[in-house]
């Protein structure tokens, strides 16, 4: 997907053994060690390699991509990891949740939850100057989103090489209600709420996301046009958390509240099969 070229120096086979590894842990739901012993904490065209060689193989078991992933925009997250930079990831058809939805932690590893905007394009970012004017007019409308993240390294010990290679730490996302064009809404004066069974466990606001999520969009649309995949009309961008991202275990249910947008929730249930909709699950 990514015309990602390699330096001349970077190992090849160290590509092909680090995306070997994410899956595997993937594929038998035990996280695994840090790629980073393969391409390094901050080789990011290696690590962009990686990414680009698990993306082609999902396309090839009939993946469709629906966007992309922005993280690593909030300072708050920055500190969490250890890391100084955005990063990108890949939004697959199958990754949506719907809002209000009930998610198996079983199908899942180590799985966090972060609320954040969510632009859907109504026009290519393809070409231009991909100003702050042209990256808004391209938006169709913004809607609240939460995503799951969910790291393939044990214990989430990444640098910044290891969650590029495992697609951004992504997993599955949440878009919420209602959808509201930018006429009617300024990202970076949102205010967001995350609550756990009522109780607030994150919260943030627009600044924090790269000073402006549509900041962060621009960013990932000039990235996106460098490296010979730029954006398109229609696809969902998920613009970076607007907090710390939180812990989730089965019976845990999160409700966002991004204030001029709207809210988006999600569950999470066992193994078995059966959501807690009592509210007293467990937390993480």
């Amino acid at each position: 997907m990514n015309e990602i070229s390699l330096d001349t120096d970077t190992d090849t086979d160290a590509v092909t053994q680090a995306a070997q590894r994410l899956l595997r842990a993937a594929a038998g739901r035990v996280p695994c060690p840090p790629v980073r012993d393969l391409i390094g904490s901050d080789d990011v065209r290696a690590a962009y390699a990686v990414q680009e060689l698990l993306t082609a193989r999902r396309l090839e078991a009939g993946g469709r991509i629906a966007g992309r992933k922005i993280g690593l925009t909030s300072p708050a997250v920055q500190r969490q990891l250890g890391v100084d930079q955005p990063d990108f990831g890949v939004l697959f058809a199958d990754m949506s949740v719907e809002d209000g939805a009930s998610v198996p932690v079983g199908e899942l590893l180590q799985p966090k939850v972060e609320a954040e905007i969510a632009f859907v394009l109504g026009a290519d970012l393809a070409s231009g100057p991909l100003d702050d004017a042209q990256v808004r007019a391209a938006v169709a409308h913004a809607v609240p989103a939460l995503e799951i993240v969910d790291s393939r390294i044990a214990d989430w010990d990444i640098t910044f090489g290891d969650t590029v290679a495992d697609n951004g730490s992504s997993a599955l996302y949440v878009l919420g209600a209602p959808v509201k064009p930018l006429a009617e809404f300024e990202p970076v004066e949102a205010v967001m709420t995350l609550k756990r069974h009522g109780e607030t466990v994150s919260s943030g606001d627009g600044a924090a996301c790269l000073g402006d999520p549509l900041a962060a969009l621009a960013w990932l649309a000039r990235t996106a046009l460098d490296v010979g995949d730029p954006l398109r009309a229609g696809q969902v961008v998920l613009s970076g958390a607007l907090g710390p991202m939180v812990p989730a275990a089965a019976g845990d249910a999160f409700t966002a509240d991004i204030t001029g947008l709207g809210s988006v929730s999600v569950r999470f249930h066992d193994a078995s099969g059966v959501s807690d909709s009592s509210g007293e699950g467990t937390s993480a």
